[in-house]
């Protein structure tokens, strides 16, 4: 065992939010949900669309029942909507390839639309208990100073996972138990501006820590800023449509006030082209 992995684990087990895909028995499918929705979102806001989403569509096979205006809909203000589509094209290829049931093969998981290397190896871990390496970014921060000795992650690389693997125990369980818990000491503790390093339980381990808190630059992707943004004028045409009767308008009436003409057009092609909305001239409507 890693002698990162003993007080990690001990840490979680004290530490730990109640949140509702850690309650035993939430199941495979609301993992997966769950991962679609966490993804640059902010917890508080995920937990009552999670909740809104499982009552409605239990199971994958409920979802792809529904057409995909439904699941845009209902996907609200969660942000980068596409990731709706993709958990509905998900929900269909489960439900004709596997039965309805979500795979528990990590390949069989990245086979899957809108799935990549940590929502398939978090549903395999945190779902079925298998043992895996599991790297969102809060790992990757924890992995760059606890153990590279670096103030900030690097971009995203393979060797991330490599990196992870080396921490954890041979027990399927304590495994599961360390992934999670590098996610959670990255997300309350060892946090991207003011980590807490006197709450931390790796901190007489923490190599970043050790050499004295170097700065070693920061390479992380800046988000493009959202106000006056195309992002921004893409969510107020899609809440446009979701509030409109049977969520379809007259494509000339959809933001007709909005500042930028220009941007009003380039929000409402790009959306044709992500397939977040259609039009059947003269009518702009969600994907039916």
């Amino acid at each position: 065992m890693s002698d990162l992995a003993a007080p990690l684990i001990a840490w979680y087990r004290s530490n730990a939010r109640d949140l509702p895909w850690r309650a035993a028995g939430f199941g495979a499918w609301g993992i997966l949900v769950s991962e679609f929705m966490l993804q640059q979102t902010p917890v508080a806001r995920v937990i009552p669309r999670l909740e809104e989403w499982l009552a409605r569509w239990p199971a994958p096979a409920d979802l792809a029942a529904s057409p995909p205006a439904d699941a845009v809909r209902l996907w609200a203000n969660l942000g980068y909507p596409r990731r709706a589509l993709w958990l509905h094209r998900a929900a269909t290829e489960i439900r004709d390839r596997h039965d309805g049931v979500v795979p528990r093969d990590v390949d069989a998981l990245l086979a899957l639309t809108g799935i990549g290397d940590y929502t398939a190896r978090a549903v395999a871990v945190f779902a079925y208990g298998d043992r895996h390496p599991v790297v969102d970014t809060n790992t990757r921060r924890v992995l760059a100073r606890a153990v590279a000795g670096r103030s900030q992650p690097g971009p995203p690389a393979r060797t991330d996972l490599a990196a992870m693997a080396a921490l954890l125990p041979a027990d399927d369980t304590d495994a599961a138990v360390v992934n999670a818990a590098a996610m959670e000491l990255g997300a309350l503790v060892c946090v991207a501006r003011t980590p807490r390093c006197d709450a931390c339980p790796l901190a007489s381990r923490c190599a970043w820590r050790a050499a004295g808190y170097p700065d070693t630059g920061d390479e992380r992707r800046r988000q493009a800023r959202y106000e006056g943004s195309d992002r921004q004028a893409r969510g107020a045409v899609l809440r446009v449509l979701r509030a409109a009767a049977d969520h379809a308008a007259p494509v000339d009436e959809v933001l007709a006030d909005w500042p930028d003409a220009l941007q009003r057009s380039r929000a409402i092609d790009s959306l044709i082209t992500d397939g977040l909305v259609e039009v059947t001239s003269p009518t702009l409507h969600l994907p039916r």
